[in-house]
Order: structure tokens, then C-alpha cells, then sequence
């Protein structure tokens, strides 16, 4: 029942105050016991008294946070805590709550009092007058929840009917993508070579010496290696379970392989239990296997956490301590989920295979991927080839390989000499026809060239390489977004060409060598 039945005044001769506690006066009794759903740890959590408590502990992704009423005038604050009633049965996550209701400490009572007296045919005027006033942005959504709530309860003219209306009001020209446009969120080159190098040779040292490692870096890895590959968010990391971690053994593969499963966060309450599966790379399977072991050992089973991770906050921290250490520049679990994610969409990923990586509901909301530039991820990948995790590489057409006795040998002209870039090269190879009847750059097309005739100086392509990786990583540095042009193309080729010749003389180095 309402605590009053007295019909509604004009409101608008009401001062601020008297217009807050009239409305609010219309509402029911609040519950004895406001409950809702905890999912990271899977329980039902209890506010008890809503009516006396000024503040809410609130549990989040492991961790309390508090959302107090008490900066309110007391009208203020029992309206705001049947809006969190109201928000919390519709199945918002407590981090949404929390940041609806926390931004009206940002809206006067006086802005608050004037949406209340305003009646909906005249709500999209005084809609427009506050947008004009430049008012802070975070206010926008939670009035328009406010809105709902007045629809949901038939206060002040509104009812379910205008539920529509409230949905098209405009809210503030605001970019939150505007990181992703410009790159800042993207790791550099250098930053994701070194976070891929560090997976790279942890997983090699477990194959080698699987005990030596330390179990806190062994599961440090490990989170880095979910939010590196899979863009995971830290409260999905933390929440994975020994149940989430499948290890399957193949008896045609040296290293068995690892599904892991993880849910949609950030979503309502009907779409959270939805399973994302993922598989790790081969390569890097070893660091989650030996992970697993460990915590077999230790008695871990079901609906234990795989990383023992207490919080999302946890994780988050040991994400960015590790990076940075790794990288020598702050680099976050955000950035490194960018990174994947525009690394999988300059792979020609579609937007529904994008949308199931991130795990979103709606396809549109990773648009903003396919408008910016080629990420760094991409150029670590295809440019620089520089993970065996990533070296997938055809067969290159060459001609044989040739000795330092028969380069020498060779006609001047045939001896391939240039300065690429402002670098000196000389002595790699020889060309079949002569280097004056090529059109090409002696160096940036020679390798992959069927009449190249490369020289089995191992030392010397490895030079190469290196110094051919710098001149892709200056490019890519000065000229972000411009991944297309002919000479980056051109340079990611000679890149991987190089690191075939390379291959093909570890592997099985030719008898003249």
C-alpha cells in the first residue's frame, strides 16, 4: 500500500524539497530485506532494513564496495533506494546500480524537482534545456532510469506507455571509444613482442624443467596468458573454475590439448550463464597444464577457482604488475583486450565472430574495431613474425642455396648488394638472372624471389632480420593506421620471407653449408 492516497497537487508550486517528499511520499514501504544475486561467488546476498541503513555494502566481483545515502536530503535518499530496488529486479549488475545511483550526486534537487513536475508531453523540452545547460554527462542515463522507475510506478503522469519515448531521449555526444580510435589503448610493438616472447619462453621452460618454476609466477602467466589470448575480463578470470579447465590428452600431440570456459559478464542476469569456450594455443598449453597439476595436488576440484583468485581486483593487479614488468610501460587488462580484440578483426574476423570473442549481445557494439587502424598485435603478428606461435608461414619460393665460395664466385652483378632503408646489406645471396635486370629493391624482394639463390650464412639472414624489424617498427610507429600502403606490405612480406630462409637453414641446413 502507498503511505498516502491524497491527490497530486501541482507539483510545480512546490519548492524543490516539498517536491521530492511528495513524490516520494506516493511510494510503498520498502521491503524488510532487499536481496540480490552475488554471481562471482554464486549466492544470494541480503540487505536487511533498507529503510534505516544510509549505507549499502554491496559484494562485486569478490570484492565490498559501499553506497551511501547519506549525502542526500532524506526525501532524496528513499527515493534513490526504491531506485535501486527497482534497478536491482531488473536485473542490472551491482556495478551498473552502484554507478546509476552514485551519479546523482551530481544532479541538484532543484534539476530533480523539475523533471518530477514536468509532465511527459513536455519532457522532451525539458530535456533539450538541460542538455543545453552542459550538465554532467554521467547524469543523463540515470535520469532516463528514473524515468522507468516513475513509468514502472505511475508517479507523476508516466505509466509503461511511455517507456518508447523515454528510450529515444538523446543523451550527450559522448565518445567512450575515443581510446580505441586514436590507438592509445593498443600495444606497441615492442610492448606485445616482449608480452608474447615472455609466454613464449615460460611455456618452453615448463617443457623443459616443469618444477622449476614458482607457482605465484606459474599463475600470474597464466591470467596473463587468458587476457593476452582471449581478451578476458579479470572478473572472468577470477571466476574460472577447475571445472572451466579441460586438459585432453592426444596421443598425436606432444602437448595435450586446453579448452577453457568462461561466461559473459556485463550482461543481464539471462545471458551471464551463456559458456564462451576457448582453446589455448598449443604453444602455450603447457603453462594451464602445469597449473592444473599444481592445483590437483593441492586438493583443488569443481567449482574451485583455478587461479585461487580471491577478486576481480586481484587479478587486475597481478595483470598490470606483471605486463609492466614484462613491457616497462603500465599496460592493463583493458589495453591487452583491445589489442585482442583488434587483432582477431585485422585477421577478417566478422563482426559475429568478434562479438562472440568479446562475448557481447549485440554485434554493433564492436563497430568502432573496424573503423580504426590496423593494431599493434597485427603488426607483431604478420610484420614482425617474431613467435613461433604465429610463424604459420607457406613454403617460400626460392632457388638453392649457395655457399660464401660460390657468392664469390658469382658475376657482379649477380651478387645482391643494396641499401634498403639507409642499411647497408651485402652478401645474403646471389640473383639467377642479375641484379641490373631486376626492377625491384635488391633487398625487399630478393627474399621470396624464385631466383634468389640465398647464402647458407645463417648469422647473416638473422642480421637481417633484426635490422629489417626495425625498419618495420619505425614505420609502423610513424606512420600509425597506414598498415595498407605499399611500402609496409612490402616490408611485412621481406619479413616473413626472411624468417623462411631462416627456418629452412635451421631445420635442414643445405649440405654445402
Amino acid at each position: 500500500m502507498s503511505r498516502t492516497t491524497t491527490t497530486e497537487p501541482l507539483l510545480v508550486r512546490l519548492s524543490p524539497q516539498e517536491v521530492i517528499y511528495h513524490v516520494a511520499a506516493q511510494l510503498p514501504e520498502l521491503p524488510a530485506v532487499i536481496r540480490y544475486y552475488d554471481d562471482f561467488d554464486d549466492t544470494l546476498r541480503s540487505i536487511f532494513s533498507p529503510e534505516t541503513q544510509n549505507i549499502f555494502e554491496l559484494h562485486y566481483c569478490g570484492s565490498k564496495v559501499l553506497l551511501a545515502f547519506d549525502q542526500f536530503e532524506a526525501s532524496f535518499a528513499v527515493f534513490l533506494k526504491h531506485l535501486f530496488l527497482f534497478l536491482i529486479a531488473g536485473e542490472y549488475s551491482i556495478s551498473s546500480v552502484r554507478s546509476l545511483i552514485g551519479a546523482f550526486s551530481h544532479i541538484s534537487e532543484t534539476e530533480l524537482a523539475g523533471l518530477l513536475s514536468v509532465k511527459p508531453i513536455e519532457a522532451k523540452t525539458w530535456w533539450a534545456a538541460l542538455r543545453a545547460k552542459g550538465y554532467n554527462s554521467k547524469a543523463y542515463p540515470s535520469l532516463k532510469a528514473l524515468l522507468r522507475f516513475l513509468c514502472a510506478h505511475h508517479l507523476c503522469e508516466w505509466s509503461p506507455e511511455h517507456l518508447d519515448f523515454i528510450s529515444g531521449l538523446p543523451l550527450p555526444s559522448v565518445d567512450k571509444y575515443a581510446a580505441v580510435r586514436s590507438g592509445d589503448v593498443f600495444l606497441s610493438v615492442d610492448e606485445e613482442s616482449a608480452i608474447v616472447h615472455y609466454l613464449d619462453n615460460l611455456a618452453h621452460g615448463l617443457t623443459q624443467s616443469p618444477h622449476k618454476l614458482d607457482t605465484d609466477m606459474l599463475r600470474k602467466g597464466g591470467m596473463l596468458l587468458c587476457s593476452y589470448q582471449f581478451g578476458m575480463r579479470p572478473v572472468q578470470i577470477a571466476s574460472l573454475t577447475m571445472r572451466d579447465v579441460r586438459v585432453w590428452d592426444d596421443d598425436n600431440e606432444k602437448i595435450p590439448a586446453v579448452h577453457l570456459t568462461f561466461r559473459k559478464v556485463k550482461q543481464r542476469r539471462s545471458s551471464k550463464t551463456l559458456p564462451l569456450p576457448r582453446k589455448v594455443k598449443r604453444d602455450w598449453a603447457s603453462i594451464i597444464i602445469e597449473q592444473h597439476r599444481r592445483a590437483k595436488e593441492k586438493g583443488l576440484t569443481g567449482e574451485h577457482r583455478f587461479f585461487e583468485a580471491n577478486s576481480a581486483n586481484e587479478v587486475s593487479a597481478a595483470i598490470i604488475a606483471l605486463a609492466s614488468e614484462i613491457t616497462g610501460t603500465e599496460v592493463s587488462a583493458t589495453d591487452l583486450r583491445h589489442t585482442a580484440a583488434q587483432r582477431l578483426v585485422d585477421a577478417g574476423a566478422s563482426q559475429e565472430e568478434l562479438a562472440e570473442f568479446l562475448g557481447h549481445s549485440d554485434i554493433t557494439t564492436g563497430l568502432v574495431y573496424y573503423q580504426t587502424s590496423a593494431n599493434q598485435a597485427e603488426r607483431v603478428n604478420k610484420a614482425l613474425g617474431i613467435s613461433e606461435v604465429y610463424q604459420r608461414i607457406a613454403k617460400i619460393a626460392h632457388d638453392h642455396f649457395i655457399s660464401p665460395d660460390e657468392l664469390a664466385e658469382l658475376k657482379g652483378e649477380q651478387q645482391i648488394a643494396g641499401i634498403p632503408h639507409g642499411i647497408p646489406i651485402a652478401g645474403i645471396g646471389g640473383c639467377s638472372s642479375g641484379q641490373p635486370a631486376c626492377p625491384y629493391n635488391p633487398v625487399t624482394s630478393c627474399y621470396g624471389c624464385r631466383k634468389f639463390m640465398p647464402v647458407t650464412n645463417l648469422a647473416l639472414h638473422k642480421q637481417v632480420l633484426e635490422e629489417m624489424r626495425g625498419v618495420v617498427t619505425f614505420f609502423v610507429e610513424a606512420s600509425r593506421g597506414d598498415s595498407h600502403s605499399p611500402t609496409y606490405l612490402q616490408l611485412r612480406r621481406t619479413i616473413f620471407s626472411i624468417k623462411q630462409v631462416i627456418a629452412e637453414l635451421e631445420e635442414e641446413p643445405p649440405k654445402n653449408a
